[in-house]
């Protein structure tokens, strides 16, 4: 895996990462249910399956003055707490083949707003979704060709400089060539990305305290854009468990609203990546960032990443990372990042994962925020068809810049039913 998806994929309070459920739920339903279940499709299987999910949560977004405040113009500079349902129907297609292999998991998530918290929130219930497509050609010969594309539309976005009470709808397609001359020792994967994000306001309304424009939920779409990427990633496998990895790319961003300085990041990363014993393992990579465009400089990028196997049921990991990307209004911004996460398994039914991670953000002029996220929870398989599972997810940030959107701290539980065919 590149560090560049690494740094996304990584759960963040300002990620997808930080949207627990979502996260879990599909992380949950990666696996088939055992015993042939599903739908046969040609050398694969289809297997539907449905979520019901409960979730309180303290932050949701501006839905104006509950019962008692008295706020300018009858909104509250705070995020408005809220209970939700979320039904969330969805499938999961496998096809194996040494010529073509085919994934495919998508599901519609509708998010209902009850209005226990925060009457007049229900007028902001909404449709959220996510799929994740894959295809391989000839995934076992020395060059092959994978085609792929991400899509999600939920409240929490990849662009870290706005606030929160937003809406995104993200879509990456990608295409990678991995080449292995030589029997595979050595891997060379070329490799073109791009990306385009959308933002809404999850409600018409804005924090009254807002003096910046990145914290109004309101005007958001004028930060909406395009990121193409392109990469080279390559590794030599010196030992047999050990490689040398070279990662290289760069991003390309525009905005279509004029909603901050177009960039270009270019990285360059070495390093190795392996196990050092048969129980632990670490990536240690570091490298050079530079900017190019309106905005213009560069930085040291690096990552140390080691997992524990305490045993085949409970393992550790922690690490460090340090990143330069594009963002809106700002140009580009840093990102350093400590982690840690904890995962056990017991019975083979129960698996319980506690996760931490600490972020500072560093925004081109003189803009700094700190994000604090926790994800903690349990999750239980009653049946290779049932599984259920509850969480609690903190997120607390804290910027220089004024603004609900941008200062506020965020908590979450949630209890979730999955059934799978």
């Amino acid at each position: 895996m590149t560090l560049r998806g690494t740094f996304w994929g990584t759960v963040c309070g300002l990620a997808l990462t930080a949207h627990a459920g979502v996260a879990s739920a599909q992380e949950a339903l990666s696996a088939p249910a055992a015993g042939g279940n599903g739908i046969k499709v040609g050398n694969g299987r289809l297997h539907p399956y449905f979520e019901l999910e409960t979730r309180v949560d303290s932050g949701v977004g501006y839905f104006g003055r509950t019962q008692g405040e008295n706020y300018p113009g009858g909104v509250s500079p705070d995020l408005s707490g809220e209970v939700a349902l979320r039904f969330r129907p969805g499938f999961k297609l496998d096809i194996p083949s040494q010529k073509l292999a085919f994934n495919l998991n998508a599901n519609l998530d509708y998010v209902l707003f009850t209005g226990l918290m925060t009457p007049g929130s229900k007028a902001a219930s909404h449709m959220e979704g996510a799929a994740d497509l894959s295809a391989r050609l000839n995934p076992e010969a020395p060059l092959s060709l994978e085609l792929s594309d991400q899509f999600v539309r939920s409240d929490r976005t990849r662009t870290a400089a706005i606030a929160a009470g937003i809406l995104s709808l993200y879509n990456e397609a990608r295409v990678k060539m991995p080449w292995k001359p030589g029997g595979g020792a050595v891997e060379v994967t070329p490799n073109v990305a791009y990306a385009v994000e959308f933002f809404e306001p999850l409600a018409a309304q804005a924090p009254v305290d807002c003096g910046d424009g990145v914290c109004d939920p309101v005007r958001a779409d004028q930060f909406d854009y395009g990121n193409l990427h392109l990469g080279l990633e390559s590794r030599w496998r010196f030992l047999p468990k050990t490689a040398f990895v070279l990662d290289t790319g760069v991003d390309v961003r525009r905005y279509f609203n004029d909603g901050g300085p177009d960039a270009q990041v270019a990285r360059a990363m070495v390093g190795v990546a392996g196990l050092v014993s048969p129980k632990v393992a670490v990536t240690a990579k570091a490298g050079w960032a530079q900017t190019f465009g309106d905005v213009s400089g560069g930085t040291v990028i690096a990552q140390l990443e080691g997992t524990y196997l305490y045993s085949q049921t409970l393992t550790f990991k922690g690490g460090y990372l340090r990143m330069l990307e594009p963002v809106a209004a700002y140009g580009t911004f840093r990102d350093d990042r400590g982690y840690a996460e904890a995962r056990a398994l017991w019975g083979g039914k129960l698996t319980v994962r506690v996760a931490g991670m600490v972020d500072f953000l560093s925004f081109e002029g003189s803009r700094g925020d700190t994000v604090v996220t926790v994800d903690a929870g349990p999750e239980y398989q009653f049946r290779p068809w049932l599984t259920g599972a509850f969480g609690y997810t903190l997120s607390k940030r804290s910027s220089n810049v004024e603004g609900g959107g941008l200062n506020y701290t965020r908590h979450e539980g949630y209890a979730r039913l999955a059934v799978t065919y």
